[in-house]
């Protein structure tokens, strides 16, 4: 019962099926059918012009980074962002930025913490140019922005001539919750991040999306980061298919995930859960209980998880986590005893 994260998902049969029966192409020349057709497929769910495919969520984020920000700007985000938190200080390396942290609540900020943390012009400091969200959050225990807490966040950026990123590694898993739409998700960002191999369940993915001249920048920024691919349609194949029959069963995930967050919270070896808003349970163990400790016993129990700090532990529901491993997984968790 792996709960480590829904990146450990595996091809359903009939993904394999259609990653096998892909037509294919370089995709360096623009001539992969299925990347193109699957950078098309995004682009045009979310209202923008152009999409870009990339082998992965932290490459996306940096290569919109990269494009949107020159050398000695910075980005401001909250502080347990995953560009800050997960991806090796890469504003620094690829981008020759500074980063400005907000202390939000569960990973979200408002429009006046960023107006706060916007710096004023002087030769000292750095330029405020990018401001990027994470949807859902996943330090924040997989909470979401909705449209209408972006929108005045949007309209600072417009007036302080700063452009918005949006990484969407989750990012169908909050709509699940909004109930909003792709478009009206797009209609907010300058450029937008959406992962495909988390809960959705393809193998390999990410896709940035934006309007044709960030596009054509963020192909060349691609290149340059060792990111162009050739027949990797065969992974936009199972990318489409993702989008097309694992975007529903999303709520089914979320649910899972209520339960065992309910079942925690009474729990005598749990201190605190973060409210459980989407698919992943993040909780504080109590006493001298370490994370280390608490996964080992669970895992010889059948569990795995992710240790999230000294004595904190995330669960991450899935595809593959089935209605049957979650009555067991409770079963375990509930005759816990330390």
């Amino acid at each position: 019962m792996n709960l480590i994260s829904d990146t450990v998902t595996k091809p359903t049969p009939a993904m394999l099926q259609a990653m096998m029966s892909a037509e294919v192409g370089d995709d360096v020349f623009g001539q992969d059918p299925t990347i193109n057709a699957l950078e098309a497929k995004l682009a045009k769910m979310f209202g923008k012009e152009a999409a870009v495919f990339c082998p992965s969520g932290t490459m996306t984020n940096q290569i919109a980074i990269k494009v949107h920000t020159q050398p000695l700007d910075e980005v401001l985000c909250e502080e347990s962002s995953h560009i800050y938190q997960y991806e090796v200080g890469g504003y620094a390396y690829n981008s020759g930025i500074g980063i400005n942290l907000i202390q939000g609540e569960y990973g979200k900020m408002t429009a006046d913490q960023v107006e706060a943390a916007i710096k004023p012009v002087h030769d000292w400091l750095p330029l405020s140019k990018l401001v990027v969200l994470e949807n859902t959050c996943n330090k924040g225990g997989g909470s979401y922005y909705s449209c209408e807490e972006v929108k005045p966040i949007r309209d600072l950026c417009i007036r302080q001539g700063m452009k918005l990123h949006l990484d969407g590694a989750r990012i169908f898993n909050a709509l699940t919750e909004t109930k909003e739409s792709t478009l009206q998700v797009g209609e907010l960002f300058d450029s937008i991040s959406v992962c495909l191999s988390k809960g959705l369940g393809a193998p390999v993915g990410s896709v940035l999306i934006g309007d044709e001249d960030f596009v054509r920048q963020a192909r060349r920024v691609r290149k340059v980061m060792g990111g162009g691919m050739r027949q990797a349609g065969y992974l936009a194949a199972a990318c489409i298919y993702a989008l097309d029959n694992h975007v529903e069963r999303l709520a089914e995930d979320h649910e899972r995930a209520k339960k065992i967050g309910e079942l925690l919270e009474s729990m005598p070896y749990v201190k605190a859960v973060k409210p459980v808003h989407t698919n992943i349970v993040i909780f504080d163990l109590e006493g001298d209980l370490t994370a280390a400790k608490f996964l080992d016993v669970i895992s010889a129990k059948g569990i795995s998880a992710a240790p999230f700090g000294p004595q904190t532990v995330r669960f991450v529901t899935h595809l593959d986590y089935t209605e049957a491993m979650l009555e067991k997984t409770l079963e375990i968790l509930s005759e816990l005893k330390f």
